[in-house]
C-alpha cells in the first residue's frame, strides 16, 4: 500500500469517527438546557388568543416527580386524618370520580381538574384537621388503590396503568386564570351544554361560563325518570317551602319554567315559590336540573338528561372529545372559558 494510499483511509476513518461522536452527543445537545416539560406549544382559542399548554404528543410530558414531592392530608370517611403524597391521593381520587375505561386524555383531563380543586382547597381552610375530604358531596370522592383494583377485577392491571400514565403525564399540571388556579368543578354528564355557574350558585364566574358538549345516549342513564304522587309532592315541598300553596289541583302546583340555552331549568314556579332547577333537583332527588314534570291525574313524572350540577367539566363531554381526538389541554380550555393549563408547583 502507498503512503497516498495509506492516508486517504486515516482521513476515512478519522472523519467517520467524528461524524460518529457527533451524532452520539446531539440528543443530549439538543434537550441540554430545556427539560422536556417546559416545552410549550399554542392552541388558538375561538377568540384569537393564543395559550400556552403542555404538548400530551410527547410521553415524557411528566415534570419528574412534583406531585411526590407533595403530600396531601385527606380526611377519610371513618375520620381518620392520613397522609398521602399527592400522587397516591389523585390515583385515588381519578379512580373514584372517572370510569378508568374512559379515553386516557379525558382520565388526563380529570387529573388536572381534581389536582387544581385539591391545590384550591388546601389554601381553603375548609377542613381545620385536614386538606381535603373523601366525601364526594363535600370535596372529592377517593377509593384506596386495592379496592379499586379489586372493583375492577381482570381489568385491574391495565385501568390502573392507564391512570397512572395520566399522572405521569400531567405531573404538576392544573387549570390556571389569569395566573392562579381555578376552582375546577366537573360532573358527569350534560345535556347538550354546561351550565353558568350564576344559574346554579348566583354568583357569575369568568371561567364557568355555559359550553356545548358533545356526550348523548352512549351515557349510561343519560335519560332518567322520577314519578311521584301529588302528596309526596306536596308533603316534600313543603316541609322545604313551608309558604308554598298546594292547596288546589296538583295540575296548576307548577307553572312555567324559565329555561337555560340547554334546555335546563333556569327557575321554575311552585306553589306560588319560585325555585331554581337546581332547588327543585335536591327537592326531588332529580339527576340533574335539566327535566320536564308532568302531570296525568293521578301523579307527577319528571324526565330528566343529564347527571350532576352541570358547571365546569363534564366527564363524558370530556370522554367524547377525547375520543374525537382532543387532547387533554384541548379539553381543559374548552370547558374552562378563558383558562390555559400550566404548572401548578
Amino acid at each position: 500500500m502507498d503512503k497516498k494510499t495509506g492516508d486517504g483511509r486515516r482521513q476515512a476513518v478519522s472523519a467517520a469517527l467524528i461524524l460518529t461522536g457527533i451524532l452520539f452527543f446531539l440528543p443530549a445537545l439538543v434537550i441540554q438546557g430545556e427539560p422536556v416539560y417546559q416545552r410549550e406549544d399554542f392552541s388558538l382559542l375561538p377568540n384569537g388568543e393564543t395559550v400556552p399548554f403542555f404538548s400530551s404528543s410527547q410521553p415524557d410530558t411528566a415534570t419528574g416527580g412534583r406531585d411526590k414531592g407533595r403530600t396531601v392530608r385527606l380526611l377519610t370517611k371513618e375520620g381518620a386524618v392520613e397522609e398521602l403524597t399527592m400522587e397516591q391521593y389523585l390515583w385515588g381520587v381519578v379512580a373514584a370520580e372517572m370510569p378508568a375505561s374512559f379515553e386516557t386524555e379525558a382520565l388526563k383531563a380529570q387529573a388536572c381538574a381534581a389536582r387544581t380543586y385539591t391545590a384550591v382547597l388546601q389554601n381553603s381552610q375548609k377542613h381545620p384537621e385536614a386538606d381535603i375530604c373523601g366525601d364526594s358531596t363535600c370535596c372529592q370522592a377517593y377509593i384506596e388503590r386495592s379496592a379499586a383494583e379489586a372493583r375492577w377485577g381482570l381489568s385491574a392491571g391495565e385501568y390502573g396503568q392507564k391512570i397512572d400514565r395520566a399522572l405521569a403525564e400531567t405531573d404538576g399540571l392544573g387549570v390556571l386564570y389569569q395566573g392562579k388556579p381555578i376552582q375546577a368543578l366537573f360532573f358527569s354528564s350534560a345535556a347538550g351544554r354546561t351550565v353558568d355557574a350564576v344559574e346554579v350558585w348566583g354568583n357569575a364566574v369568568d371561567y364557568l361560563k355555559s359550553v356545548d358538549s358533545p356526550e348523548g345516549d352512549e351515557v349510561p342513564n343519560y335519560h332518567s325518570q322520577v314519578v311521584l304522587g301529588a302528596e309526596e309532592v306536596k308533603a316534600l315541598t313543603l316541609t322545604a317551602y313551608p309558604g308554598a300553596d298546594l292547596s288546589g289541583d296538583p295540575a296548576s302546583w307548577f307553572g312555567e319554567a324559565s329555561r337555560n340555552e340547554g334546555g335546563g331549568v333556569i327557575s321554575v314556579p311552585l306553589g306560588g315559590v319560585t325555585l331554581t332547577g337546581g332547588q327543585v333537583r335536591s327537592l326531588f332527588s332529580l339527576r340533574s336540573a335539566s327535566f320536564t314534570v308532568s302531570w296525568d291525574g293521578t301523579q307527577f313524572t319528571f324526565d330528566v338528561t343529564g347527571y350532576g350540577h352541570g358547571v365546569g367539566m363534564s366527564q363524558y363531554g370530556a370522554n367524547a372529545m377525547a375520543k374525537n381526538g382532543s387532547s387533554f389541554q384541548d379539553i381543559l380550555i374548552w370547558y374552562y372559558t378563558g383558562a390555559e393549563v400550566g404548572a401548578l408547583w
